[in-house]
């Protein structure tokens, strides 16, 4: 409720979905995205994203793909939209996200903010200048943390995704070594390294 007031929200985020973007580089890009639920995480519903659509580096562009791809899926599957989506990101993130919310027709149904790091300011989409939540209130406490886990998550995945590849791309140097021998040689050894050392 608190959260609600803070923010004067157009309902009570009972149901919070935070995304963030995940890479190095541009390369092995990834998305997550968490929801809470009463102001607990609901892993179940957690997911991870490959993006799939953009070239190098382009954080706006990666979160309109993973917005896009999870709310016309809720959409498609009549299953409830959160009341509040949380955007890791500034200005610019979340001006992506909302974009491609005015474009599934949902943008009018749900709350949406950015939460940048610096100085955990708050952005509204027709905003310029964001606001600033008291350090110590429970509101930020809240988005901290769920920012925070769809930070970890990213970061997660993206790792796996990241190793995987690096796998992948090392064994492919050995000539004569097809798929199957790199999973046999994965699944005995446990990893590159060991393999290196073997």
């Amino acid at each position: 409720i608190k959260l609600f007031e803070d923010l004067k929200l157009k309902s009570l985020p009972k149901i919070i979905e935070c995304f963030d973007i995940s890479n190095t580089q541009g390369k092995y890009k990834t998305a997550s995205m968490v929801k809470f639920k009463n102001g607990y995480p609901f892993k179940k519903d957690y997911r991870k994203y490959k993006i799939k659509s953009v070239e190098g580096i382009n954080d706006y562009k990666s979160m309109e793909e993973v917005v896009e791809r999870r709310y016309s899926r809720l959409i498609s599957e009549n299953k409830t939209l959160p009341n509040l989506i949380v955007i890791d990101g500034g200005k610019g993130q979340l001006s992506s996200a909302s974009k491609i919310l005015k474009k599934l027709k949902i943008y009018d149904r749900v709350n949406i903010i950015g939460i940048a790091k610096k100085l955990e300011e708050i952005y509204f989409p027709n905003d310029s200048f964001p606001i600033l939540i008291n350090k110590k209130s429970e509101s930020l406490k809240l988005l901290q943390t769920i920012r925070n886990e769809a930070h970890r998550f990213a970061i997660t995945y993206h790792k796996k995704l990241r190793s995987k590849m690096l796998i992948e791309s090392s064994l492919d140097n050995i000539k004569g070594i097809g798929d199957k021998s790199k999973f046999k040689l994965i699944k005995e050894y446990g990893s590159i390294q060991n393999i290196n050392e073997n």
